[in-house]
């Protein structure tokens, strides 16, 4: 299904704290920009092009109606939205004769709301911006620090047979670009400072190129620039770039900050990267209740087990009872390899092909690639019993008895 994107004005903060949760729930939609007044509106849609602009009108919208008209002008092939609560019949048909393709009701009725998104997503069938390419965002995500989410989406970008971008999120400690051995000179902030007149041309030369089908967009060089990024930048240079790549893996930290919020926001999947001790476990538990309260759709979030090994004695079927959730993948620990696969700067999958951790790598990204959430068959491990005893029972992780913690 085409994933659509929006831009909202709002008058009050409570129009996008209503609309944006609807429309990144629905599973169909990712939210560009939220404007401050109608110049930046009309900006941001010519520059951006996406699918739906929504405008909240006031009690006799004048001043909406001359804006619909200036965006259908500027951007025919954005359909355009006017929204209200308590809408009077004489705003509704204004609306609509300046412009609007639908009119969206305040508060949202699901059925209501589901109608007007099909109405865009047929409008926008009928355009030829219809056919412009969006990239498969892949974000790479731990509920804990120190579970490898680097080691992973490094990687996993690297494994990619597809043009692949990976973007360094980790905005005050990212170090991605070292894990592939390269020293940028150019990194996010530079899109942010160039933010009003990026193409094609400046957007090559401000991304670090690893090889053909790999290039990286790292995070800032200098830890105070990370004060300068704000959420709706990220929001707009992940569309931009997803014309420009099939791929598009994030690096992300594990806070749930504003900018990771926008990141996550605009995947069209999350790796959630899990490690089997009791932290990891809580972490990931927190995570997917963030998730939840966020209103990201089941189908968009993988768990991935990193470090994994057959001496871990914990019941792989316990941990999923408790996740709610199947876990797809099974990343092999081995920590020689890895150690020397980061210090070496080369990812392990292109170092050593042949390695268990390559071929598990190269698996979850067919999956992802695919768009597949297949659970991965659970590892057959040797019964420890027979030579701890007792003592290796009483160190395993109890998942049924062991409370959770906010």
């Amino acid at each position: 299904m085409q994933s659509l994107t929006f831009i909202m004005l709002g008058k009050t903060r409570e129009f996008s704290d209503e609309l944006r949760p609807a429309l990144v729930g629905s599973g169909r939609a990712h939210v560009l920009a939220d404007c401050e007044n109608a110049a930046q509106m009309l900006a941001d849609v010519v520059r951006l092009r996406p699918s739906a602009a929504i405008v909240e009108a006031g009690m006799d919208g004048e001043s909406e109606f001359v804006l619909i008209k200036e965006l259908a002008a500027a951007s025919p092939s954005t359909a355009i939205i006017a929204a209200a609560c308590n809408a009077s019949a004489a705003l509704i048909l204004g609306s609509m004769r300046a412009g609007a393709l639908e009119f969206l009701e305040l508060p949202i009725r699901g059925e209501e709301f589901r109608t007007v998104l099909d109405r865009v997503l047929e409008f926008c069938a009928t355009q030829n911006t219809s056919s412009k390419k969006k990239g498969r965002v892949i974000a790479v995500f731990s509920g804990k620090g120190g579970a490898g989410v680097s080691f992973v989406g490094t990687n996993l970008a690297a494994a990619m047979g597809a043009p692949t971008l990976l973007v360094d999120l980790n905005l005050q400690a990212g170090d991605a670009a070292s894990f592939l051995g390269l020293q940028p000179k150019y990194s996010l902030s530079d899109f942010v400072h160039n933010r009003a007149r990026l193409d094609d041309s400046l957007m090559s030369s401000l991304l670090t190129p690893h090889s053909p089908n790999l290039a990286v967009l790292p995070a800032p060089l200098e830890a105070h620039e990370a004060e300068d990024i704000k959420p709706e930048d990220v929001s707009e240079i992940l569309y931009l770039l997803g014309q420009r790549y099939e791929r598009i893996i994030l690096d992300l930290p594990h806070t749930f900050d504003s900018v990771t919020v926008a990141a996550l926001d605009m995947a069209d999947d999350i790796l959630l990267v899990l490690t089997l001790d009791i932290p990891g476990i809580r972490g990931t538990k927190r995570a997917m209740k963030v998730f939840e309260r966020l209103g990201y759709p089941h189908e968009k979030i993988h768990v991935v087990v990193n470090r994994w090994t057959k001496s871990i004695d914990v019941e792989l079927k316990k941990v999923e009872a408790h996740l709610g959730e199947r876990l797809i993948g099974f990343v092999p620990n081995d920590y020689k390899k890895v150690m020397d696969s980061i210090n070496l700067g080369r990812p392990l999958v292109q170092s050593d092909p042949g390695s268990k951790i390559t071929a598990e790598v190269r698996r979850i990204a067919t999956l992802i690639s695919q768009g597949k959430h297949t659970a991965a068959p659970q590892p057959v491990k040797k019964s420890l019993r027979g030579r701890w005893g007792r003592q290796n029972q009483a160190a395993a992780l109890e998942l049924s008895i062991t409370p959770e913690t906010a």
